[in-house]
């Protein structure tokens, strides 16, 4: 669990260091301009840091399946090895995958004020800017992302109903209402995000309203990174004692 929730910390920083900066900037002086090369930088780092988030979330899904529904066997069937397996099969995936949004919408001609209707550099907005956009166009942006969302969305919910199920069988009352307090904190989060990336990015994209998708994005840039560490750490007995331990030496 502890090697997911280090990647998953580390893939966070990456992942807020990569358009908040820049946002806090625009916010605090009148210089919002952005070079080409630097709005498709941050748009691979800010994509490839979601895909690796996702495929690190449905790993851990997996993970807290195995160690709740067959804790015997879990020493087995999620080694060490194993889980160093996972965690660099997300990242190397991601970082991948995130190729080609970048050079396919890099490619297209842009024409007008370039002004990005956004605080980040995402696919709807720089589409938008498109002088050659059409519903193809967004069609292969929108399959492309929905076949990593929704396929680690499916898996993590699938891990969770499994969990919830085993749960349900367990005899006692104060046993059941401890595991629901935990996993029920992470299905929120993972609700959250899995929800937001799934409204930005899987609809159609007549029906954008880019007001309210900069609130939407605030979500899953900004409030899920800032309610993990408390989710998946502070609320860690184990945790508070290392905690503990490091102030009274």
């Amino acid at each position: 669990m502890y090697i997911f929730l280090g990647n998953l910390s580390f893939v966070e920083i990456w992942y807020t260091a990569s358009t908040v900066p820049k946002m806090l900037s625009g916010l605090l002086s009148t210089i919002n301009s952005i070079s080409f090369k630097g709005c498709f930088t941050q748009f691979y780092f800010f994509f490839s840091s979601g895909a690796t988030e996702h495929f690190l979330l449905s790993f851990m899904g997996y993970d807290r399946y195995l160690a709740i529904c067959h804790p015997l066997h879990y020493n087995v069937l999620m080694s060490t090895n194993k889980c160093w397996f996972f965690s660099g099969l997300s990242w190397s995936l991601s970082l991948v995958w995130a190729l080609f949004p970048i050079i396919f919408i890099s490619k297209l001609p842009f024409c007008g004020p370039n002004k990005i209707n956004h605080f980040l550099c995402d696919p709807g907005p720089l589409l938008e800017l498109s002088c050659m956009r059409c519903a193809s166009t967004d069609l292969i942006i929108t399959l492309y992302i929905a076949m990593v969302s929704l396929s680690t969305a499916c898996f993590t919910f699938i891990s969770y109903a499994f969990i919830i199920r085993t749960i349900l069988r367990i005899p006692s009352a104060s046993g059941r209402r401890k595991a629901f307090s935990t996993c029920a904190s992470h299905l929120i989060v993972v609700s959250i995000f899995f929800g937001c990336i799934m409204y930005m990015y899987i609809r159609p994209s007549g029906a954008r309203s880019f007001p309210f998708d900069k609130v939407v994005t605030v979500f899953y840039t900004v409030v899920t990174p800032l309610l993990n560490p408390v989710i998946y750490t502070l609320r860690n007995k184990e945790v508070w004692q290392v905690v503990k331990k490091m102030i009274r030496s």
